[in-house]
C-alpha cells in the first residue's frame, strides 16, 4: 500500500524563497514567488519583472516519473482535440522535469483568466459547458496509452469507497462520520451492480470548478476555458470524469441538486453514455462527495497548516450534503429519465365492473373528479391561494349531492402553490386521493389481487407482482403480513365519521417504496388519506416510479407533465422568426392572478411587467363585465346605445379641470391610438412634418412605427425614417447630451433650433410626439421644465403636442394619473391603450372637438371593434375597479417602497446605477462604471433569467437593454415588493 492509500499526503516543505531559487537555478529567470493552494503538491506563480506569470509545480514525491510523462502526453492529446492547456516549459537545459533538493520540478505556461471554485451561482449555460468540457476531456484521451497511467491512487473512483472507509476515522464528528459511512456503502452497492460494464480508459480525473481557468463571455458570466492539473491523471472508468466534474459543480447552488442534470445532459450529447453509466452517474456522484469529506478532515489531520486544505471543508460539505439530498434511487432515475432510458413497465389490469364501487362498495351517489389545476374554473377570483382551497372545493362538491369526490394522481395542484418564494411547492401528487361524505364506516376492497407485504395503523401494502405494489392509505386494515387478497376481497375499514373523510390510492414501483435508501421516506407525510406530492423538477423520477391508478378505480386518466418544451418546439414550427420570445427556457404560462403568473407545474412567478393588466390579472369584474355584456349585445359605433357615451364621458372626468379636451376616439390598441393622433394633428394643421424623440417606442403600425426611433426595437430605426419624421435629441438627463436634473432648457432649446431649421427648410412642423415619462429608456423621468418648454416652443410654431400615454398613463405613476401632470403640462391630444381594458383591446385618442373634427377632410372615422358596448363595459370596469382598489394610491405607496429598496440595493452593488421612474413605472439602470455610465447589457440579461428561477418576472428595456423594466399590475403587495427587493439583491451577490 502507498503512502496515498494509506490515506493522504503531507506537501514537499518547499517555500516561497525556495521558488525563487528554482525559478532562478533550473530555468534561468529572476521572479517573485507567491503560493497557490494545494492538497498535496506545491504551487506557485512566478511573476518576472515584465509583468509575465508562470506556475512552478514542485511534486509530491510519491509521484513517479511515468506518471508525469504520461500526463505530457495528455497534454499533447488535449491540443490535438482542441481542449485548452497550458504548456510545460523546459528547463535550461530543455527538460521538462527539472529536479532541486530531491523533488521533481515543473514549470507551465500560467492560464490566463479567472477561477470558478468562487465564482458563486452558475447558470445553466455554464453547467452545460462543463458537461462538454467533461465529455472533450474523454474523447481527447479515449485513446491514450502509457505505463504511466496505470498506477495506485486515492482519487480513482473505482477505489473511492475503500478509500472512504480508510479516511473515514479522521472525521470527528461522529454524526457526520455515521452520514459519510452510509452514502458511501449505498452508493458502492448501486455501482456493483453495473461496475463490470462500465468502460475504463485514460481520465483526467480530477476536472473541477478548481481546475478549469474561465473566461468571461459576451453574456458576462465565466465561462470553463482552460484545463489545468493533471495530478490525478490515470485510467478509471469513463464515467467518472463526469460525476468528478458535475460534483463540483454542487456546492454553487447546494439547494438545487438536480442542476447537475444540465451537465449530465450535455456530456451525452457529445459523449453518449450506455446506460450502465447513466446508471452510475449519481453513485459515484455521492462517492465522490463522501470521499472529499473524508479526505478533508484527513488532511487536516496530517497536514494541520494547510490552509487551503482548511478552507474546502466547508465546501466538500456543502457538495455532500447536495449530493445526498435526494435518494440515490431516485436521483438515478433522473438520470434515466433525462438519457431516456426506458422505464420498468408495470400497470395491473384493471377489474371489470365499475372499479370505484367495487373499491368503495356503498356509493350511491355522484362521484365527482375535481380539477385542482392550473387551469381549474373552480380556482377563479384567487381561490386557489386560501389556506383550505382544496377542502372548500371538497365540501362543496360533497354539498352539491356527491358520494366521493376525487383529486387526482399526477394533476398539478395549483391549490399547492406558493407565492412570493424562490422555491417551486410541491404540487404533483404520487396518489389518487378520495374523499368520502360522512356516514358509518364503510369497508374498503381490494382492485388487485396480491401479497399483503406491509400494514400500518394507516394503510397497507400489496405486492401485486414482481415489480409493482399497491398502496392504500387511510384506512384502518386487520389483514397481516403475507396473507393473499383476491380483486374485490375487503382490505380495509375507512372508520365512521361525522365529517368527510380521505383514503389514497397508489400504484408504485417496487424499488421506490423497498430499502433503505426509498425514495417515498424523501416525500414529507401527508395526513391519513392525503396524497404525498413532490415538487416540478422531481417529477420525471416519480412518473416512473408511481402509475396512475385511475385504470383500476374507474377513473379518467388525467396526470400532467410539463409541455413547455413540446410548447415551443410546435411555436417555432408556426411562428415568424421576428416574433419576440422571454427567456432561454421559457415557461410555460396558463394562469394568472393579480400580479401573479402560474406556470403548467403550478409555479408562481411575481409579474414585474405585464403593465397591460393594469388591474391585475383574472380580475373578476372585468370577467363578470364581459361575460354579461357579451351575452347581451356587441355591435359597433355607428348603433346608438349607452355604454360609449358613459364610458367616453367617464374618461375626459378624469382630465385636468379647465382643459379644452373633450372629444373622445376609441380603437383597439395604443399603436392605433398613436397612428390616429398622427393623423388628427396632420389634418387640424394641413402639414406633415412629426417631430418624434429619438429613443422613442409608440408602435408598430405604419405611421407609428414611423415616429419609433428606438434602435432597441429596430436596430436601423434612425436610418429609415420616412420624410416626414425629424426626430429631436431625447431629454434623457441620465445618459443624454446634457447630464442632470436642470437641463431641460437646454434640451428644449435644441428642439426649439430643430423647429427653426424645419421652418427654413418648409417643412412646418405638424405635431410632437413624445411619451410624458421616457418608458422606453426605463422610466426616466423628463428633466424639469423640458415638457411644458417644448410644449411651447411647438405651439408657437402652430404644431400640435401628442402625449403618448399607453404606458405612463392611468394611475401608474402614483402621484397622479396621467403622466403629463408630472411636468405641469396638458397636451393637444393624448394617446393611451394598454390598461384601459386590463388587457382587453381597448385604444384611444382624447382631443378637442376642434381638431377632432379636422378629421372629417379625410373622410368619416370608424372602428370596427373600438368603442363597441364589449369594450366599453370592460373600460367602465376597469374605472370602477381602479377607484374601488385605490390602485392609483398603491402604486404611489408600493412604488416608493420599491424605488426606495433598489436605491438601497445600490449602495451595496456597484452594478446598480440610477433607478429611474416613480410610483409603479420604474427602471433599474445596471451598469459596469458609475461614472462612464457603460451599460451592463449582457449582466442584466443575464440577471433576469436568474430572477426567472427565483420566481420573479423582469425584463430589460432601454436603447442600451441595460434597464431592468419594473412596471408590474398596479396590484402589487408591499410583500411582493419586498421580495423581488431580496431576490434582486441575492442575485447581485450570489451572481448570474
Amino acid at each position: 500500500m502507498t503512502e496515498q492509500q494509506a490515506g493522504g499526503l503531507v506537501r514537499p516543505e518547499v517555500s516561497e524563497t525556495d521558488a525563487v531559487t528554482i525559478a532562478r537555478e533550473c530555468y534561468g529567470i529572476e521572479a517573485e514567488a507567491h503560493e497557490l493552494g494545494s492538497n498535496q503538491d506545491r504551487n506557485f506563480v512566478l511573476l518576472e519583472a515584465d509583468g509575465r506569470r508562470s506556475v512552478l509545480r514542485v511534486d509530491n514525491p510519491v509521484f513517479e516519473d511515468a506518471a508525469r510523462d504520461a500526463q505530457h502526453a495528455a497534454l499533447d492529446a488535449y491540443r490535438a482535440a482542441g481542449v485548452a492547456v497550458p504548456s510545460v516549459l523546459p528547463g535550461l537545459d530543455g527538460a521538462l522535469v527539472q529536479r532541486w533538493g530531491g523533488f521533481a520540478v515543473r514549470r507551465s505556461e500560467f492560464a490566463e483568466g479567472e477561477p470558478m471554485v468562487d465564482s458563486g451561482y452558475f447558470a445553466p449555460v455554464v453547467i452545460e459547458e462543463f458537461g462538454v468540457l467533461a465529455a472533450a476531456s474523454v474523447n481527447a484521451l479515449a485513446g491514450l496509452r502509457h505505463e504511466g497511467l496505470e498506477r495506485a491512487q486515492m482519487w480513482d473512483m473505482r477505489v473511492a469507497y475503500e478509500q472512504t472507509v480508510q479516511l473515514a476515522p479522521a472525521i470527528t464528528d461522529a454524526e457526520l462520520r455515521e452520514q459519510v459511512l452510509g452514502w458511501a456503502a449505498g452508493a458502492h452497492e448501486a455501482l456493483s451492480l453495473v461496475s463490470a460494464d462500465l468502460p475504463v480508459q485514460a481520465i483526467h480525473g480530477d476536472l473541477t470548478d478548481d481546475n478549469v481557468m474561465a473566461r468571461l463571455g459576451d453574456d458576462a458570466r465565466l465561462h470553463p476555458h482552460t484545463v489545468l492539473d493533471l495530478g490525478d491523471l490515470g485510467m478509471g472508468w469513463r464515467v467518472a470524469e463526469l460525476a468528478v466534474t458535475a460534483s463540483s459543480l454542487l456546492h454553487h447552488d447546494a439547494e438545487r441538486p438536480l442542476r447537475l442534470l444540465d451537465a449530465i445532459a450535455a456530456f451525452h450529447r457529445a459523449a453518449p453514455l450506455s446506460e450502465a453509466e447513466a446508471r452510475a452517474v449519481w453513485p459515484l456522484i455521492v462517492l465522490r462527495s463522501t470521499l472529499l469529506v473524508a479526505s478533508g478532515w484527513r488532511q487536516l489531520e496530517i497536514d494541520g497548516d494547510n490552509d487551503y486544505a482548511r478552507e474546502r471543508i466547508e465546501g466538500e460539505q456543502a457538495i455532500f450534503d447536495a449530493a445526498t439530498s435526494l435518494p440515490l434511487v431516485e436521483a438515478t432515475e433522473q438520470v434515466l429519465a433525462l438519457l431516456g432510458f426506458e422505464s420498468v413497465h408495470f400497470a395491473p389490469q384493471a377489474a371489470a365492473g365499475d372499479p370505484l364501487v367495487s373499491f368503495l362498495p356503498g356509493l350511491s351517489g355522484e362521484i365527482v373528479v375535481l380539477d385542482p389545476g392550473v387551469e381549474s374554473e373552480y380556482l377563479d377570483a384567487g381561490r386557489w391561494l386560501e389556506d383550505n382551497a382544496e377542502e372548500e372545493l371538497i365540501a362543496d362538491a360533497l354539498a352539491g349531492g356527491a358520494d366521493a369526490v376525487v383529486l387526482p394522481y399526477g394533476v398539478y395542484r395549483m391549490t399547492r402553490t406558493a407565492i412570493d418564494t424562490a422555491d417551486a411547492a410541491a404540487t404533483w401528487p404520487i396518489a389518487s386521493e378520495i374523499w368520502v361524505a360522512s356516514g358509518a364506516a364503510r369497508p374498503v376492497l381490494s382492485p388487485v389481487a396480491g401479497e399483503i407485504v406491509m400494514v400500518t395503523e394507516r394503510g397497507l401494502l400489496i405486492q401485486v407482482d414482481g415489480t409493482c405494489l399497491f398502496a392504500l392509505d387511510g384506512a384502518s386494515s386487520e389483514l397481516t403480513v403475507g396473507d393473499r387478497v383476491a380483486v374485490g376481497a375487503e382490505l380495509a375499514t375507512l372508520a365512521e365519521s361525522a365529517a368527510a373523510r380521505p383514503v389514497s390510492a397508489m400504484l408504485v414501483r417496487e424499488n421506490a417504496l423497498v430499502g433503505t435508501d426509498s425514495p417515498i421516506f424523501s416525500v414529507e407525510l401527508s395526513e391519513p388519506g392525503r396524497a404525498q406530492l413532490v415538487t416540478p423538477e422531481r417529477v420525471p423520477a416519480w412518473s416512473r416510479f408511481t402509475h396512475d391508478p385511475a385504470a383500476i378505480l374507474g377513473l379518467p386518466q388525467l396526470a400532467e407533465r410539463d409541455e413547455s418544451v413540446d410548447e415551443l418546439s410546435r411555436r417555432e414550427q408556426i411562428f415568424a422568426s421576428a416574433q419576440e420570445r422571454y427567456y432561454d427556457r421559457p415557461m410555460q404560462i396558463e394562469r394568472g392572478w393579480r400580479h401573479h403568473l402560474v406556470d403548467t407545474t403550478a409555479r408562481a412567478y411575481i409579474d414585474m411587467v405585464n403593465n397591460v393588466t393594469g388591474l391585475g390579472h383574472g380580475h373578476p369584474g372585468v370577467a363578470d363585465a364581459v361575460n354579461r355584456q357579451i351575452r347581451i349585445l356587441n355591435t359597433n359605433s355607428r348603433f346608438l346605445y349607452r355604454e360609449l357615451a358613459e364610458y367616453s364621458e367617464r374618461l375626459l372626468a378624469l382630465l385636468p379641470p379647465n382643459t379644452e379636451l373633450d372629444t373622445v376616439l376609441l380603437i383597439n390598441s395604443g399603436s392605433e391610438a398613436v397612428d390616429l393622433a398622427l393623423r388628427l394633428a396632420q389634418a387640424a394643421t394641413g402639414r406633415k412634418t412629426v417631430v418624434s424623440l429619438r429613443e422613442a417606442y409608440h408602435g408598430w403600425t405604419m405611421a407609428s412605427d414611423a415616429v419609433t426611433t428606438s434602435a432597441y426595437d429596430n436596430p436601423y430605426a434612425l436610418e429609415n425614417r420616412p420624410d416626414w419624421v425629424h426626430v429631436a435629441d431625447v431629454p434623457n438627463q441620465f445618459r443624454g447630451t446634457y447630464r442632470g436634473e436642470n437641463t431641460g432648457a437646454a434640451y428644449a432649446a435644441d428642439l426649439g433650433r430643430d423647429l427653426e431649421q424645419l421652418a427654413a427648410e418648409g417643412r412646418e412642423v405638424a405635431g410632437f410626439i413624445c411619451e410624458s415619462v421616457l418608458g422606453n429608456a426605463g422610466g426616466v423621468v423628463l428633466p424639469t421644465g423640458y415638457l411644458a418648454d417644448a410644449y411651447a416652443r411647438v405651439r408657437a410654431a402652430g404644431g400640435l403636442c401628442i402625449a403618448d400615454e399607453v404606458q405612463v398613463g392611468f394611475g401608474r405613476m402614483g402621484s397622479s394619473f396621467w403622466g403629463f401632470e408630472q411636468s405641469g403640462v396638458v397636451p393637444d391630444i393624448i394617446t393611451i391603450a394598454k390598461p384601459m381594458g386590463n388587457g382587453f383591446p381597448i385604444g384611444g385618442v382624447i382631443t378637442s372637438k376642434k381638431i377632432a373634427d379636422a378629421l372629417a377632410s379625410q373622410g368619416q372615422f370608424f372602428s370596427s371593434a373600438g368603442g363597441n358596448p364589449l369594450s366599453c363595459r370592460v373600460g367602465l370596469a376597469v374605472l370602477d375597479a381602479m377607484e374601488e382598489e385605490g390602485l392609483q394610491e398603491n402604486a404611489r405607496v408600493v412604488g416608493d417602497r420599491l424605488a426606495n429598496g433598489f436605491r438601497e440595493l445600490a449602495t451595496r452593488h456597484d452594478i446598480v446605477g440610477p433607478v429611474h421612474g416613480e410610483g409603479l413605472y420604474l427602471g433599474v439602470e445596471l451598469v459596469r462604471d458609475r461614472e462612464t455610465m457603460e451599460p451592463a447589457k449582457a449582466e442584466a440579461a443575464a440577471i433576469c433569467e436568474r430572477m426567472k428561477e427565483l420566481g420573479v418576472v423582469v425584463l430589460t428595456t432601454s436603447e442600451r437593454s441595460n434597464v431592468l423594466k419594473v412596471k408590474p399590475p398596479l396590484c402589487l403587495t408591499a410583500e411582493s415588493a419586498d421580495y423581488v427587493v431580496s431576490a434582486l439583491d441575492r442575485v447581485l451577490t450570489e451572481g448570474w
